[in-house]
């Protein structure tokens, strides 16, 4: 039982470690990373659990999903024109046939998931 527990802890900081990275690489989505994390904390160590919920950085994730708040249109604006550029930019550097397929289809899932998220009006 200490293992699993173990594991879970490690995975949730793995998670974590991801989101934190998504917050500044568009390819990565933050929020769901960090509500992961927020899980595994929550099943192996309510220290890191309490941490997370206080975090001035990873808290607001957890509060706007529990209220089922949604995203600002300007958080989806600036993190789709963030995607799409980065695409770009890995496609040029690439120039592959497969890489030109998979970057686009990776642009257009993470889009469609954007798009479908709840807006909430700014300053809400």
């Amino acid at each position: 039982m200490k293992i699993k527990r173990t594991l879970v802890f490690i995975f949730g900081w793995i998670s974590l470690g991801l989101g934190t990275i998504g917050i500044f690489l568009p390819l990565l989505p933050t929020t769901p990373l960090v509500l992961l994390a927020a899980v595994c904390f929550s099943y192996s160590s309510d220290k890191f659990y309490k941490w997370l919920e206080e975090h001035p950085r990873f808290s607001p994730y957890i509060e706007a999903y529990r209220q089922k708040r949604g995203v600002t249109m300007s958080f989806k604006i600036k993190n789709i024109a963030l995607l799409w550029i980065t695409l770009f930019i890995s496609m040029f550097v690439i120039r592959a046939v497969w890489a030109y397929i998979l970057l686009s289809a990776v642009g257009v899932f993470v889009t469609t998931i954007l798009v479908r998220i709840k807006t909430r009006r700014d300053g809400e």
